[in-house]
C-alpha cells in the first residue's frame, strides 16, 4: 500500500473530489481525518470507508475559520499522533462574474474558502512536518489557476493565489523534506455547481466559449487517483508542479 502506516487529512472530503481521495487514500493504508462544513456527509464517507476496513474520522470545519482549522489539526494529532498529509481540497465557485460585477462580499468570501484556508491549514501543519523532516500538501487548484476563462474574477483570482502559495511554499521547504505540489483539474463530475449563486450572463457567455473544446467531464477517481501519486514516494521528485489533470482540455 502505497500510503501504509501515513495520517493524512482531507478537506472538502463530504463529496466529489475530496471524497474520493479520502476513500483511496485510506484503502492505501492511511489514517484519514473526513473533513468538511457538512458533518453528515463526512460521516457517510467514513462509513464508506470503515465498511472497507479503513480508519478514518470525521470533523466539522469551515476551512476559512483559524479556529476551526487549528482544531482539525489538533484533533487529527489527539486520534492519530501526526500529520503526514494534506490536502487542500475544499472550495466553492463563484458566478462567473467578471470584475466589474463582483460584490466585495463575495469575493472575500471565495478567496477566505479557496486561498486563506490553503495558507492556514499548511501553517498549522507545518510545525509537525518541520519536526518530522518531512511532510507533503496537495492543492486542488482547478485549471482556472492557470487559465483567466475558466470562471469569474473572484474564483480565477483565489486559484491563481493557490499555485502561488503552492510553489512558494514548495521553494521555501524543499531543502527541509516538504513537498507541496497542486493539482489543475479540469471539468469534473461534483456538486461544486450548488454553490454558484447570482451567475453573471456576460461572464457565463465569456467562460462557455471554451466548453465546446472538452473532450470529457472527469470523474473523482481519476482526481483522486491523482492526488494518491503527489501524495506518495512515487512523486518523492515532484515538488512545486502543477499536475494538470483535464482529458486534455487546455492541451489546445
Amino acid at each position: 500500500m502505497k500510503l501504509d502506516r501515513k495520517v493524512a487529512i482531507v478537506t472538502g472530503a463530504a463529496s466529489g473530489m475530496g471524497k474520493a481521495i479520502a476513500i483511496l487514500f485510506a484503502k492505501e493504508g492511511a489514517k484519514v481525518a473526513v473533513s468538511d462544513i457538512n458533518l453528515d456527509g463526512a460521516k457517510e464517507t467514513v462509513k464508506e470507508i470503515e465498511s472497507s476496513g479503513g480508519i478514518a474520522f470525521a470533523i466539522k470545519t469551515d476551512v476559512a475559520s483559524e479556529n476551526d482549522v487549528d482544531e482539525l489539526v489538533d484533533k487529527t494529532v489527539e486520534t492519530y499522533g501526526t500529520v503526514d498529509i494534506l490536502v487542500n481540497n475544499a472550495g466553492i465557485m463563484d458566478g462567473f462574474e467578471p470584475i466589474g460585477e463582483i460584490s466585495t462580499k463575495k469575493f472575500d468570501r471565495i478567496l477566505a474558502i479557496n486561498t486563506k484556508s490553503i495558507m492556514l491549514a499548511s501553517r498549522k501543519v507545518m510545525p509537525i512536518f518541520l519536526a518530522k523532516g518531512k511532510g507533503v500538501i496537495v492543492n486542488n487548484a482547478s485549471a482556472a489557476g492557470v487559465f483567466g476563462g475558466r470562471g469569474g474574477a473572484a474564483y480565477t483570482a483565489s486559484k491563481h493565489a493557490a499555485i502561488g502559495l503552492t510553489k512558494n511554499t514548495a521553494f521555501m521547504y524543499a531543502d527541509k523534506g516538504i513537498r507541496a505540489n497542486a493539482i489543475a483539474t479540469g471539468a469534473v463530475a461534483t456538486n461544486i455547481a450548488a454553490s454558484m449563486t447570482n451567475i453573471s450572463q456576460l461572464g457565463a457567455a465569456r467562460q462557455g466559449i471554451g466548453m465546446p473544446l472538452n473532450p470529457r467531464i472527469g470523474q473523482p477517481e481519476e482526481i483522486a487517483n491523482v492526488a494518491l501519486f503527489l501524495a506518495s514516494d512515487d512523486s518523492g521528485f515532484v515538488n512545486g508542479a502543477v499536475l494538470t489533470a483535464d482529458g486534455g482540455w487546455t492541451a489546445y
